[in-house]
């Protein structure tokens, strides 16, 4: 009798589990209806107000880090998309982001350090099929890009053969792989690089030496303007080409916390990487003169992002800011996936977060 019990009991278990089990596979694949329906092929972009709209698909460093990529900042500007630095991992961001692809004019570089466009493969292979171009991505750049971007369509020739085989030449269109090189001449004071329509992108030179060619880039549309510093030391220059934006996106690197790194590296015996350490803060800006050059321009926000270190926890934030909320009040430190709107015509700043 009980042998029996025991039996039956078990049969009830097994019933039980084998239910629950296909309930969550049920319920998996409702999960999984539901999020196919309300994201694949929607362009979220057509939610937002005309205006101007920047997608931080990147705000890291060369420096390891798990929630951040290489620096990216995409673009819209009405209709139209850009995209300035596709550092590794970025462009898989963005498209996270639901940053539509088939807008994307144009790629611009602020100077040619690697971790500045080693994404530049994955971005012009996204805005050729997911963007369905039949024409090269103008990718604009200082003296070199030419060899960069030659560089990148070669290596990704042979996966675009694969390509146009399988999907077809109606799909992954033939002339529209690839990329082509437009360099930004380096005038003091800035120079016109893009302009249709209301759409005006402006670079100006920077210092990043040891290298040659840095460049910030400036983008008006509707009203509202935004910049973007590149990698650069504090710069007057840089302050007068940012007067009256909205939005600052500055580079910030804090030297001693930088320090307290390359001490520890030094006494664990790598030397080599303690040097680096050493000499990295001579051609970046610390947060407070990244907050003096906001307060000089007259921005309305400031955006520091190509964080060395990334503070990886909110009270560290305060450490890595230092004094620089003394200079500038309205700061805040670019995360992966923040989404800043500037509406056309308006004086709104609003900010949000996709992923």
């Amino acid at each position: 009798m009980k042998k029996r019990l025991g039996w039956a009991i078990l049969a009830v278990i097994m019933v039980l589990v084998s239910g629950l089990t296909l309930g969550q596979r049920q319920m998996g694949e409702f999960l999984f209806e539901r999020a196919v329906s309300s994201t694949a092929g929607v362009d979220r972009a057509t939610a937002l107000p005309d205006g101007l709209h920047a997608y931080v698909c990147g705000s890291g460093s060369p420096m390891p880090d798990a929630d951040r990529a290489g620096p990216c900042i995409a673009v819209l500007a009405g209709k139209r998309g850009f995209v300035f630095d596709a550092g590794s991992g970025s462009i898989r961001k963005l498209g996270r982001m639901g940053f539509p692809m088939d807008r994307i004019d144009a790629a611009f570089l602020t100077h040619l350090h690697s971790d500045h466009f080693d994404g530049l493969g994955e971005l012009m292979l996204q805005a050729w099929i997911a963007g369905g171009r039949d024409t090269p991505l103008p990718i604009h750049g200082p003296e070199g890009t030419e060899r960069i971007v030659a560089g990148f369509t070669e290596a990704y020739t042979i996966d675009s053969g694969y390509r146009i085989a399988h999907h077809g030449a109606a799909v992954a269109r033939p002339g529209g792989y690839g990329g082509e090189a437009r360099i930004v001449p380096m005038e003091a004071g800035g120079a016109v690089v893009y302009r249709d329509g209301e759409v005006t992108i402006r670079a100006l030179p920077v210092d990043h030496a040891p290298v040659e060619s840095a460049l910030a880039y400036r983008i008006d549309y509707g009203g509202r303007s935004l910049v973007i510093s590149g990698d650069t030391v504090k710069s007057g220059a840089l302050a007068r080409f940012a007067k009256g934006a909205d939005v600052l996106f500055h580079e910030a690197l804090n030297p001693a916390m930088v320090g307290q790194i390359g001490q520890q590296l030094a006494a664990r015996g790598n030397a080599d990487a303690a040097k680096i350490m050493a000499d990295i803060p001579d051609y970046h800006t610390s947060p407070e003169d990244a907050a003096r050059i906001a307060a000089e321009a007259g921005v309305r926000e400031l955006v520091l992002y190509h964080l060395v270190p990334a503070p990886p926890a909110r009270l560290i934030e305060r450490v890595f800011l230092g004094e620089a909320r003394d200079h500038f009040e309205a700061i805040r430190l670019a995360q992966d996936g923040m989404l800043i709107s500037l509406p056309a015509s308006g004086k709104a700043v609003t900010f949000d977060n996709l992923l």
